[in-house]
Parts: structure tokens; sequence; C-alpha cells
């Protein structure tokens, strides 16, 4: 993480829970004092290390498999099948339009307004002009997710609504044949939250709650602003593009926005992977500034404490129809969106939240389809501040992973390794009974790219799960790699199904993984207890996925768009 950062955090490991060096160990699973909760230095945890990984079996593969056949991987190949994104709402007429829906209104309650409209519309019983039943089937999507299937040409929906009208105009820049019906169904903002406190503070000294003053103060160090990931989140590109028109006025996609979007990103958190981590890091005092929609914050009770202003662009949900649709769809569409509009459903989206500050007009930042496209390509170049990422990826190759688990583990992390960048520096660890570095830590060039997807197609499954036994080696791999690198951010990866039931247990390795600040992101998919793997994952604040089989794909896609 960030220097800034890594000095925070190394305050806060008194509250972390840290065990001593070993004692009488004997058998699979050694033994350890529970209670013992001391902090460990950065000099003592790397001593610690030492000292545990004394009793680690470790073996390392001399010739690792190259990969000499594996084509070029498309966007498409990396997808996850489209049911992974669930239909909240099924639809049962002659005339279905499905609805790729922006997730603040198609999830659960009291995120659910279109859900709730789309149903009364069903029981209604609409027809077309030429007497053909109208049904309304909505799928849960994130507007930038929406955005990467349908240029993939793997999903066709009749209709789109995505949170603002930078996603549809992406769609017409990539050649999608795309009509807007309407503006706006249910209005809303994005704009950035601050405890009030600090917000006090900010206007007296900035005056203006703007995008431009929110980033002289983030590198002041009077605030540490976060925001989410502009490849999937609505918020997370409009803040993107409103920061590059801040940095250039007369042109958000210069090299002036970009060289100043780099230095930014030098002493910048690391972009969230869900706005449930930006919550997460301002409980701890980690950050004092984060983006959100306002109907989120309006929804959000433990957010009342924060003041929020709108910035960017508008959010009022336009609606789209596609150039494959029939006239009986475009039809329908235009019938749903009217229904929509009406008076009862508008009251009904402002009070779920939307239709709040009306009076806010939009800032134009001058942005065509093709500059939002380049801007998500200009964040991309810079996101890591021009500091290599040193990574490596622990991989669960236990019993429980035989089968359908182990192939979907290969099958996710081939594919999206295609998103990681050739001057990061990866390595790759296997385990079960014992512990196997099968990838040494090396810049993740064409050659060390055919090795790791080799080495990931030879894991087989079998044995037990000694899972922090492995963190301990790879920990250890990116504390000898930061010595030749000394500026490099530092991550790690843990991919599981199951809990340890060999080696060392978690206390043992808490305090060494404070003391190393090193963050580890933990994806368990088809494992409901994550508990151990939360714990793991927050004490440097990565985060804990959880995945399903089918959809790890997607999971590992996003991570590692945002991290590498």
């Amino acid at each position: 993480m960030i220097k800034t950062l890594r000095k925070a955090l190394n305050m806060m490991i008194v509250s972390i829970l840290a065990c001593g060096t070993l004692s009488g160990c004997g058998g699979d699973v050694y033994t350890e004092n529970e209670n013992r909760k001391d902090a460990l230095s950065y000099e003592d945890a790397k001593k610690e290390l030492s000292a545990l990984l004394s009793n680690v079996k470790v073996d390392t593969v001399s010739n690792p498999v190259m990969d000499i056949y594996s084509d070029d991987i498309s966007e498409k190949d990396v997808l996850a099948d489209i049911d992974t994104f669930p239909i909240t709402v099924e639809g049962n007429g002659d005339v279905v339009v499905e609805i790729a829906a922006a997730t603040e209104f198609s999830s659960e309650e009291p995120d659910d307004w279109l859900n709730i409209v789309a149903t009364n519309f069903n029981k209604a019983n609409v027809t077309t002009s030429s007497g053909k039943k109208i049904a309304i089937s909505v799928r849960k999507m994130a507007s930038g997710e929406v955005v990467t299937y349908v240029k993939a040409g793997v999903y066709k929906p009749e209709c789109f609504i995505p949170s603002n009208e930078a996603w549809g105009m992406m769609l017409e820049a990539s050649g999608i044949g795309i009509q807007k019906v309407t503006d706006r169904i249910a209005g809303n903002t994005a704009g950035i939250l601050m405890e009030k406190s600090v917000y006090n503070d900010f206007i007296e000294k900035y005056k203006e709650p703007t995008v431009a003053n929110v980033l002289q103060a983030a590198n002041a160090g009077d605030i540490v602003f976060a925001y989410t990931n502009p490849y999937t989140s609505s918020t997370g590109l409009n803040i993107l593009t409103a920061m590059l028109k801040a940095f250039d006025e007369n042109d958000p996609l210069s090299a002036k926005a970009s060289e100043a979007l780099l230095e930014y990103q030098k002493n910048a958190p690391p972009v969230a992977y869900t706005t449930g981590v930006l919550r997460n890091q301002a409980k701890k005092g980690l950050i004092s500034a984060m983006v959100m929609e306002e109907q989120a914050y309006i929804n959000t009770a433990e957010l009342k404490s924060y003041e929020y202003f709108p910035v960017g662009i508008r959010h009022d949900h336009p609606v789209y129809g596609f150039e494959w649709n029939s006239e009986d769809e475009n039809e329908a569409i235009r019938i749903f969106t009217e229904y929509c509009q009406n008076e009862e459903n508008q009251k009904l989206a402002t009070e779920k939240g939307f239709n709040r500050h009306d009076d806010y007009v939009g800032q134009d930042n001058g942005l065509t389809g093709t500059g939002y496209l380049n801007a998500q390509a200009t964040w991309k170049q810079n996101k890591t501040g021009g500091r290599p990422v040193i990574a490596v990826f622990v991989a669960d190759v236990s019993g429980s992973m035989s089968g359908e688990p182990l192939r979907s583990l290969q099958t996710s992390l081939i594919g999206a390794s295609s998103y990681i960048g050739s001057e990061h520096y990866i390595g790759l660890v296997s385990y079960s009974s014992d512990v196997t570095i099968n990838l040494p830590i090396n810049q993740f060039d064409d050659r060390q790219r055919a090795y790791f997807s080799g080495e990931v197609k030879n894991f087989y499954a079998g044995g037990n799960t000694v899972t922090y036994d492995a963190v301990l080696v790879a920990l250890d791999m990116i504390e000898k790699k930061l010595e030749e690198i000394p500026n490099a951010k530092t991550m790690l990866f843990v991919l599981t199904d199951g809990e340890q039931n060999g080696g060392y247990s978690l206390n043992r390795v808490t305090g060494i993984v404070g003391g190393l600040q090193i963050p580890i992101y933990t994806i368990a998919y088809n494992y409901s207890n994550i508990t151990d793997l939360d714990t793991l994952s927050k004490i440097n604040e990565a985060t804990n996925i959880k995945a399903d089989t089918d959809d790890v794909v997607n999971v590992l896609r996003n991570l590692f768009n945002v991290q590498l």
C-alpha cells in the first residue's frame, strides 16, 4: 500500500492479534498460544516469519511448465455466464422485454424500486397497440458490466437502464446500435461524502465543495479521498472524469491531466472494490472523504453523520433500446418507460431515495463516448501511481478442490490474468498438505505469463489445507523481492474453498501480516464460513470476496482490473 497508509496502519497494529515464536510444535497442526496479543513491529514480523517458516515444508518447481500453445485471451473468454447476474423480476407474456438494470433499483429493499414497478406492471396486463401482452424481466447488473458484456457480444438485452448516460454513449462509440428512449426515469446524483467535522474544516479552508478543491485538499494531506472502480461503478467513472476535468479544464484527456492523475495516485488509497469497502475504511478513520450515489447515502443510516454534495454528471437512469429489437419490443419499452414516469411510481421513487437535488445541473465534462473509454484507459495506465506491483497468487489445491472447483479456479485464474499489466511482478504458490512454489516472482512478461498459465493448468487436487503455511511462504517471497524493488506496491491473493485443517492457524500469522503491512485479498468460493478469511483481509484493509464457482471469473477479472 502507499507509504502514508503503511505508516498509519502500522499505528493500528496494536489492536491486531499477534502470536509469538514457535514452541512445541508437532503433528500436522502446530501448537500455539491462542491468547497472545503482542503487536509485532516490521522487524519483529520478519524475525517471526523466518522462525515459523523453519517448520514449513516447501517444494519449489525446478522446471515450471510453459504454456506455449495458449492463444491470446479475448474479453469474451474471461466473462462468466450471464446467468451469474440474477433475474430479479421474471416476465411472462407475448412480448417479453429484459432490462439490464442498475443495481441501485434492481436489488433488495430499499434498492428495489424498478423491481416493484416492473412487478406491478406485469400484473396490470398491459398490451401493445396490436393487443400483445407485455411482460418485463429485470436483470440486476452493474452498468459497467452491461457495457462489458454487450461489447463482447455475449449478451443482448432488449433494454438497458444504466445509472448515467456515459455508459450508453460508450456502447454507441463501440459500434453498438442503441437508441435513447428517455433521459430520466429516476433522478439521482453522485457525489462526495465527508464526515461533518471534516467537511466544516474543508469548507473553512477551501470555501467551495468542488472536485478540484477535494483533490487540492487530498494532495495537501488535509483529507484522504477514495473512490470506486471506474470500469464497473457508475460513481467511480463519474468521479474519475470529474477529476480529469479538474486536472485540465480545457481537455480532460490531455497529457497534463494524465500526468496529474499519475501524481495524485502516487499517494492515494487504492481504488475500492465496492462502496462497502469505502464505508469500512471510513469507520476506521483511514479515509475522510469518499464517493457515493445520493440514493445510497439517503438509505444508509450509518452515514447520517456525513455531509454530501453532488459532483460530476447526473445519474438520472436514462432508458435505451437496441438495434436488434423488434417493433413490438421497442413499443413495449416506450410503454413501460411512460409507466415508470407516472405520478404514482415517481412518488415511490422519491420514497426510495431518488429524485433529490433536482436543482443540480450536471457538470459538462465535454466527453464523448470515445472520451469516456479513453478516460478509463488513462486511469488504468496511471492507477498504481507509476509504481510496479509485487503480487503472489496462493491457490488451494487440497482434496476438496477436486473436480469442478479446481477446473473453475484454473480457467478463471488464467483468463483473469490477462488483466495483469506486464510491468508488474507476479509469483505463484499452491498448497494442500504441503506448500509448493510453482513460480518465483518475476516480471509478468510474455515468458512469465506463459509459465503462469502452464503451472496453473498443471494443478491437481489432493491432501489437507495448510492455508496459512502457504501465506507465510508467499509473504517471504514478497519481502525478498522488495529488496530488489523497494518502491513497489505489494499484495497477496488467496483463493480457497475451505477452512485450514493443517499447519499454522490464523492466530499464528496475524501479527506477521500486520507487521509486514502486505494487504491480502481473499477469494472464497463455494465456501460459506469466511470468518477467518475476512479477518485475514481486514488486517491491512484488503477485501474478502465470496464467489460461487460460476462467477469467480468475474470476481477475479474485476479485482485484477482494480489492483493490477
